[in-house]
């Protein structure tokens, strides 16, 4: 048996100067895959899984230093058991499986969310595949897991008044730069960039405070059908904005 070679991905476009440093992506569209081939949603949610790879591996290529991608919202508690377990269950086969591929690229995994609801095992991973990645610099990888824009805030707004009860902040000094520092992304900076595939145009509760000036890409494409090639593309039409900040260009 004669084995042929795996080729090679076709390079990206190559990164122009003010593409996007912070990319996230709203990855929608996993059970609507599975349904339209008659499979069950979780068959869609592996798929999806098999996708996140490439897109992190495709970020060097394409200057984007970090990648925030949202994969289970305090919303998604509402869906059916079965689906829940299955989800969760997903995401300890996947640490389990790409910590050390991911280790050896270079990327450094961080989570965000809270984390109350999530079983003890799954929290054990989680912080393990963090530790086992602090050192690398080469991708930042953010996973929003059960996470929720109003609930970040919400859990931010608490520390941040409990710390002006304690007496250990002057609400005097209060600003718009003082919850970012409460925030579960307060090590990050915000996104250039949010994408989120399956042709829905919402935001979903997703990194409200965060992405105040960021671009929005809602494309048709579902999640599991996403390819490099298109993560690429969005990063190089991103170079071509004008991005005013509110301000009036003269």
């Amino acid at each position: 048996m004669i084995m042929r070679a795996k080729s090679k991905p076709a390079p990206l476009p190559t990164p122009e100067p003010g593409g996007p440093r912070h990319v996230a992506i709203i990855m929608d569209g996993n059970g609507r895959w599975a349904t339209q081939r008659g499979r069950p949603r979780l068959f869609g949610h592996h798929a999806g899984a098999k996708r996140v790879r490439e897109v992190v591996e495709a970020c060097p290529e394409v200057g984007v230093e970090y990648l925030t991608i949202f994969a289970f919202s305090t919303e998604n508690w509402k869906r059916t058991q079965v689906e829940v377990a299955g989800l969760m269950s997903l995401f300890r086969r996947y640490i389990t499986k790409e910590t050390r591929s991911l280790s050896e690229f270079g990327v450094r995994v961080r989570f965000i969310g809270g984390r109350v609801r999530l079983d003890n095992k799954l929290i054990k991973l989680m912080n393990e595949l963090e530790d086992a990645t602090a050192h690398n610099t080469r991708v930042h990888l953010t996973i929003a897991l059960n996470y929720g824009g109003r609930d970040e805030v919400a859990r931010a707004t608490k520390r941040l008044a409990q710390d002006v009860a304690q007496g250990r902040l002057n609400p005097d000094d209060i600003d718009e730069e003082t919850l970012p520092r409460y925030l579960d992304t307060y090590v990050l900076p915000d996104p250039d960039l949010v994408i989120r595939t399956s042709g829905e145009a919402r935001i979903s509760n997703f990194l409200l405070w965060q992405s105040a000036y960021a671009e929005y890409e809602f494309i048709d494409t579902l999640w599991p059908d996403f390819t490099r090639e298109e993560f690429g593309r969005l990063c190089a039409s991103y170079g071509g904005r004008d991005r005013r900040f509110g301000a009036v260009k003269t």
